[in-house]
């Protein structure tokens, strides 16, 4: 704000809003002439209300990491290790960023066709594998613990998201994405409702806390633990991202919390993370240009700003040294930018 005055700033921010609906414009690697700089500040970074303005950095724009997924998704970071983590899933592996040099390299294959992995607060990966239907814990020993696979005697769907809860309990989301086909997984019958579950750190048991809804997809917590969002990818529109309280491990008052309905335009929401200020940053897509990227809410669940990818963001997290980079798996590839908040969590 020291180099722009505040109405040049204002009226910048409403350039970038009239570029919703229109087209990203966002480069590739190697599509732009040798030289040709980007200019800041970033208009793919789209401020719809004053409240979102802090998280816009003026000198930071959006960067492409790196191409060469079919399905990006699953990304988490870790913090002792500076390195970012996500997954490939139609191409059976894990793939890892070192943030000391941008090196790249296959992490886990065969993975199982994994897609949510988060770190808990012991450092450990936990991730859910689609193919073997099951949640697994990789342990400091280089042991692989499994957490869940079956419920009342019947196999897991597919589990798809995870979230950890600081007293230790691993929440998980089980839609069933991996066993409707075999791009990501097999074709299996589905023998359980649609649900979420919880796994007690101490004892092991594993709870289902609700089966509410069609498809539970993407979770986090808000960053006093008192709440879960939930987005569910199921059901008729307008799709969105629904809210419990929580008490331990029961939930309670499940209610709407946004709409992923844009001018009339019905995307979807995939892989949510809260920030420190309890802002929801989500994962969308399915609609195009102008609506493909990353939604940010508000905690009043109002749409305050956007970033504009050329492809289907499924899944991000925050993560780099100071847990202000916002990584986003979008389709073939892994994007970053770094953004005027933390993430609220570890990962």
């Amino acid at each position: 704000m020291n180099q722009l005055s505040r109405r040049s700033f204002l009226a910048l921010s409403a350039a970038a809003t009239g570029a919703v609906l229109a087209p990203s414009g966002l480069a590739e690697e190697g599509d732009r002439p040798a030289g040709h700089p980007e200019r800041y500040p970033d208009p793919r970074i789209v401020v719809l209300d004053e409240r979102f303005t802090p998280y816009k950095l003026l000198n930071a724009g959006i960067q492409r990491l790196w191409t060469g997924a079919a399905w990006a998704e699953g990304c988490a970071w870790n913090a002792g290790g500076r390195y970012l983590v996500w997954s490939d899933i139609p191409n059976n592996r894990q793939l890892r960023r070192l943030d000391e040099d941008g090196h790249v390299s296959v992490f886990r294959n065969p993975s199982n066709n994994t897609n949510g992995s988060t770190f808990d607060f012991e450092g450990r990966l936990v991730s859910c594998e689609h193919d073997t239907r099951r949640v697994v814990r990789f342990e400091h020993s280089g042991t692989i613990s499994i957490l869940a696979d079956r419920w009342n005697g019947k196999p897991l769907n597919a589990p798809n998201d995870i979230v950890v809860h600081p007293d230790g309990a691993i929440w998980f989301t089980d839609p069933g994405y991996g066993i409707m086909g075999s791009y990501e997984g097999h074709k299996a019958k589905f023998e359980l409702k649609e649900a979420i579950y919880r796994i007690d750190d101490k004892s092991g048991k594993m709870e289902l806390v609700t089966d509410e809804g069609y498809k539970p997809n993407g979770l986090c917590f808000s960053p006093d633990y008192k709440k879960l969002y939930v987005a569910d990818t199921g059901g008729p529109y307008p799709r969105g991202i629904d809210v419990y309280d929580v008490a331990g491990a029961k939930l309670s008052n499940r209610r709407r919390f946004c709409s992923m309905e844009m001018k009339g335009k019905f995307g979807a929401s995939d892989g949510i993370r809260v920030d420190t200020d309890g802002n929801l940053w989500s994962a969308a897509g399915w609609v195009g240009d102008g609506y493909d990227g990353v939604h940010i809410f508000a905690p009043d669940g109002q749409r305050i700003g956007m970033i504009l990818l050329p492809e289907v963001c499924a899944n991000l997290c925050f993560g780099g040294e100071k847990r202000n980079r916002l990584f986003m798996a979008a389709s073939q590839s892994i994007y970053a930018v770094y953004v005027g908040t933390e993430g609220a969590h570890i990962t």
